[in-house]
């Protein structure tokens, strides 16, 4: 991953070549925005500019044992830390022990999000977290010496997934970090951050690609032709990764839709038995991509809402949702959309909170069959 590799944000990339090149680099840095904005990328790309021996025209120079060795994600200075699911107990649930499945995921493609993750640790039914024994983990990496005599770096992957002890933990390396290490923390919810940890770094906030940028990506990079790159980068609404997807029918978001519409025309015909097997279904998903499944319904709700106003510029849906939109959006409207709208917020607070999902489910159904007539 170098930074012509990351899509768009070229103002940033220009600042963090300049910083790296007058040597002002702070000690740590976040980078925060919406999923598929490119933040780990511009974080991999900036990590190995930094390890560079002998950067050259604003990228690592290829050629030096340092560039070698971050090519495939495996220089002994630099050093990656982010949410992991339990492994035998919390004492050993660190990131070293998924670091093979990491490296092999940066490999094939670093535009991805927390539901490929929890995919390639094989461990879709659990969540993710950044357990206490991770903040041992760093301070040992970080006590030892470089191996190559330059700079380490942490590239420190949704901070937001810390629990207390460990986010207190890393808070005092912040405060006094080793000499030439640099910290690149990446966060797509910085309000879940402690503020303390977001007081000792510099934040950089990093906007929603454009349209333009994503289609000019699709093409150049998937031998997409330009009228189907253009429709997947306004459905995508500056996610990359969601366009990326889309571009290859991702299965997850085939199944959503599937269900989301089974959902609404079991709810209009009032078909109990059926609406509690939808539940029972979708019950044995596993609790990520049950949230994740409800984020999904609550960005349709919000589509059939706008596609009643007749402006396209507004829309932000595939082919299949924008076909179904046509029949469905006129049942969403100013009296429903804020209580079914209410009602997802709720469902996703009690599968956080470990709550039945048959039980969630069901009783959400139940009152979409009311909600539906309003």
């Amino acid at each position: 991953m170098l930074f012509r590799d990351v899509v768009g944000h070229k103002d940033i990339k220009d600042r963090l070549r300049r910083e790296a090149d007058d040597g002002r680099v702070a000690h740590a840095l976040l980078f925060y925005g919406p999923e598929g904005c490119g933040k780990l990328p511009l974080a991999l790309a900036f990590a190995r500019y930094l390890l560079c021996s002998h950067p050259n025209e604003g990228e690592p120079c290829g050629a030096c044992n340092n560039c070698r060795m971050t090519a495939r994600w495996t220089h002994p200075d630099l050093h990656f830390v982010f949410p992991v699911v339990k492994y035998k107990d919390a004492a050993h649930s660190i990131s070293d022990v998924y670091l093979t499945e990491w490296r092999k995921q940066l490999e094939n493609n670093v535009y991805f999000g927390l539901n490929e993750w929890l995919g390639d640790m094989q461990a879709e039914n659990q969540q993710a977290l950044i357990y206490s024994a991770e903040s041992d983990a760093i301070q040992k990496k970080l006590s030892l010496k470089s191996s190559q005599g330059g700079k380490k770096v942490l590239v420190f992957w949704l901070p937001e997934k810390m629990n207390q002890e460990c986010a207190n933990k890393l808070l005092k390396l912040l405060e006094e970090p080793p000499a030439e290490t640099h910290f690149l923390l990446v966060s797509e919810h910085v309000e879940a951050v402690l503020p303390t940890i977001l007081s000792r770094a510099q934040c950089i906030s990093i906007k929603r690609l454009t349209e333009d940028e994503i289609a000019g990506a699709l093409e150049s990079g998937n031998a997409c032709d330009q009228d189907t790159a253009k429709r997947i980068a306004h459905a995508a609404n500056g996610n990359f990764i969601a366009a990326q997807q889309m571009l290859h029918h991702n299965a997850d978001q085939a199944l959503f839709f599937d269900l989301f519409v089974i959902l609404m025309r079991l709810s209009y015909q009032r078909k109990i038995k059926e609406l509690k097997k939808w539940s029972e279904q979708i019950a044995s998903l596993g609790r990520e991509r049950q949230k994740n499944f409800l984020a999904y319904s609550q960005k349709l709700i919000r589509e059939n809402f706008m596609y009643n106003f007749r402006q396209p510029d507004l829309n932000y849906e595939t082919l299949d949702e924008e076909n179904f939109s046509k029949n469905f959006a006129r049942f969403i409207n100013e009296r429903n959309v804020i209580p079914i709208m209410d009602e997802l917020s709720l469902a996703q607070r009690d599968i956080e909170q470990n709550g039945n999902p048959k039980f969630v489910f069901f009783d959400f159904a139940l009152k979409m069959i009311v909600l539906l007539i309003q």
